[in-house]
């Protein structure tokens, strides 16, 4: 009988490992969603609607949907109008220690007729148009008392400091950009409307971040039939069903 007992003990081990690790796999990811801009940051103003209030609309359903996935937890950065500092945002992932950091956005341009989402990941610009939008989301921290400090004396208006922080090498880079592809999928196949691809660029809001971090520019507010879309209850509801679903392929592959 004991002899019996020892030659079952290895089989037990290897019953507990394996439910060890389903539970682990099986344990919700956590994503924070960060709503960007907010408060007395208004972000990129369209004809009618202002950024802040789009994103934060965006934020919320999918903060509802992830909460009815079993999946997932959630953590939102902001659910009001409110300011929030960049380094805040970053510094809420961090401390929760979250296992994705999606933070969305509107576009805008001058060229009235350009339009379609674009997903970032922390890294060099490859295009002026990428440090365009760069440059606008960071300055942001212009409106942060002490921001100088806080970010170690980065100028969100110039180049050169674009050119020193292209060089940091983010430790998730590869799984932020494709998760970055995900979302850009989701949202060409949900919203029916065109992709611009994944990029990347230096924002402050991914710097800090220790966890697949990428920015969702979700469309162009400056277009007047998208900033349309992008106000609409359907519009937000399409864009956050896309970043959810992206959420849920990006970690169904990871366990096969």
């Amino acid at each position: 009988m004991g002899k019996g007992r020892r030659l079952m003990r290895p089989f037990f081990l290897f019953g507990a490992v394996w439910i060890l690790s389903s539970f682990r796999l099986l344990k919700p990811a956590l994503v924070v969603v960060d709503a960007g801009h907010g408060g007395k940051d208004p972000g990129a103003h369209g004809k009618v609607y202002k950024e802040k209030d789009i994103t934060l609309a965006v934020a919320l359903r999918l903060a509802e949907l992830l909460r009815k996935d079993s999946h997932f937890r959630v953590i939102l950065t902001r659910d009001t109008d409110t300011f929030v500092e960049l380094v805040r945002r970053a510094d809420t992932a961090n401390k929760a220690h979250a296992d994705f950091f999606v933070s969305i956005h509107c576009n805008a341009n001058p060229k009235k007729d350009i339009h379609g989402s674009e997903t970032y990941a922390l890294g060099e610009h490859k295009s002026q148009d990428n440090l365009t939008v760069v440059m606008r989301e960071n300055s942001s921290i212009l409106m942060e008392e002490g921001y100088q400090r806080t970010y170690d004396g980065f100028d969100p208006n110039s180049e050169e400091a674009y050119i020193i922080f292209s060089l940091m090498q983010h430790a998730f880079l590869k799984q932020s950009l494709r998760l970055a592809k995900k979302i850009e999928d989701n949202l060409i196949e949900k919203t029916k409307r065109p992709s611009r691809g994944v990029k990347q660029a230096g924002f402050l809001v991914l710097w800090r971040t220790s966890m697949p971090s990428v920015l969702c520019e979700i469309g162009f507010i400056s277009h007047p039939q998208e900033e349309k879309f992008l106000a609409s209850s359907a519009g937000q509801e399409y864009i956050a069903q896309a970043i959810h679903q992206a959420l849920r392929q990006y970690i169904a592959a990871g366990q096969e």
